[in-house]
């Protein structure tokens, strides 16, 4: 078969859904030698990958996701290259591509969220989006040979709100980046230095990921403050891509006068490396994930999660973590400070969060995603 996957979010500008995509071809290339791929990139990413077999090539695609020419030109290109089938990582399909697809769904926060809290445009704009949104997603469900959804979780809420899913879904775990904690203990001094660059001197709480208003910051950084009181050496260390979200975040700290946190924007792999290792607690008070993959990151560095109850995350964490109603402030300082004062209890969750993040396989994911290729 000849496989085309649309990596226009290929690597770390890309975030999760950037890291699902080069995960999945790099399996690909180590484990299928039947097939032949043609993967397609942005000018942004296009030097970002580069094929390790020959047959995978790389295609410059330079569409904006979810823009007009995303719609109308790409799949001129697509038909261009003769696919038997094509892989969208993500919901945007075009809509006027008509050959075999199957497709990725991470999750279906805009139909849970779809607030104007969570966007940056006017009103009447984000009508428009939202209704656009919703056509081609469910456009999307319905032509699809098969759709990948990244959990259990996100499979029964793509089935309460499009019938046309029944018998196409099948679920593929993303996965942790395998880390050698013997290698994290040696570089202890090297990570230190690290942080140190970035101004962080005092033992932290850290979270990783965007600033979206369902990732419930404002709570974090109010149940932060009420434990900063008491522990007026602790400061909070928040991790992604600088953007609206978070600079109105940053605005609400002030605002709130909670002092010691810093924001980081989108840091290199091995700073995060860093980051993660060194973190007294890892906090995730997220109330809407399809995956969860940071907390999963997290664990498997040996740090003990503090999570949101949100049904994805204890899906995907299972007894690892420490939960709690992350959408009441009290209650999710609660559970911070229990973590951070029983020696005991993070010790568990360490040795737990180890097992659970070992059960988990972007090897797998690639698998399973290439036997569904072949049966279609």
């Amino acid at each position: 078969m000849r496989i085309g996957i649309d990596a226009r979010f290929y690597g770390p500008s890309g975030k999760g859904l950037g890291r699902y995509t080069q995960k999945l071809i790099e399996e690909l290339e180590k484990t299928d030698r039947k097939n032949s791929y043609v993967i397609f990139l942005r000018k942004q990413n296009f030097d970002a990958y580069v094929p390790g077999r020959k047959k995978f090539t790389k295609v410059c695609a330079d569409y904006q996701w979810y823009g007009v020419a995303e719609q109308i030109f790409f799949p001129f290109i697509l038909l261009r290259h003769n696919l038997d089938l094509m892989h969208f990582p993500h919901f945007n399909v075009p809509l006027f591509y008509r050959k075999s697809f199957v497709v990725t769904i991470h999750d279906l926060i805009l139909l849970h969220f779809p607030t104007m809290r969570a966007t940056t445009l006017g009103p009447i704009a984000y009508k428009v989006k939202f209704l656009l949104y919703t056509i081609v997603i469910s456009s999307a469900i319905q032509r699809a040979k098969k759709i990948f959804a990244v959990s259990d979780f996100t499979k029964r809420d793509i089935m309460r709100h499009y019938a046309a899913a029944e018998g196409k879904i099948i679920v593929t775990y993303e996965s942790a980046l395998p880390v050698d904690l013997r290698m994290q203990e040696n570089d202890r001094e090297k990570n230190a230095d690290a942080l140190a660059h970035h101004g962080i001197m005092k033992p932290y709480l850290l979270y990783v990921g965007n600033a979206y208003p369902h990732k419930n910051l404002e709570a974090l950084v109010l149940a932060y403050g009420k434990i900063k009181t008491a522990r007026p050496d602790l400061s909070l260390v928040l991790v992604g891509r600088y953007d609206f979200f978070y600079s109105r975040l940053r605005d609400r700290i002030t605002a709130n006068g909670v002092h010691d946190v810093i924001i980081l924007d989108t840091v290199s792999d091995d700073v995060l490396h860093a980051l993660y290792a060194a973190a007294e607690v890892f906090v995730f008070p997220s109330l809407y994930e399809g995956f969860g993959l940071p907390p999963l990151e997290a664990m498997a560095h040996g740090i003990p999660v503090v999570s949101s109850d949100h049904a994805c995350l204890k899906e995907v964490l299972g007894e690892s973590a420490f939960y709690c109603d992350a959408r009441s402030v009290q209650d999710l300082a609660h559970a911070i400070t229990t973590v951070l004062d029983d020696p005991a209890l993070r010790e568990t969750l360490r040795s737990k969060g180890l097992t659970q993040s070992a059960r988990y396989s972007w090897k797998k994911m690639a698998q399973r995603t290439m036997e569904t290729y072949t049966h279609i």
